[in-house]
């Protein structure tokens, strides 16, 4: 079974927050821009149960 996580960040912090993710057992499944008076990116996270 997997479970996954969703992550609302600013640019400048999504490779730290990606490889402390890592750290933890976490796999990047997806990324997406979103830009609403701010750019952030929302990174899904994926790991086994």
């Amino acid at each position: 079974m997997k479970e996954y996580r969703l992550i609302k960040c600013g640019e400048h912090d999504a490779e730290r927050i990606m490889n402390d993710m890592a750290g933890q057992g976490w796999r990047v499944t997806a990324v997406t821009y979103w830009s609403y008076w701010w750019v952030h990116l929302l990174i899904t996270f994926e790991r086994d149960r």
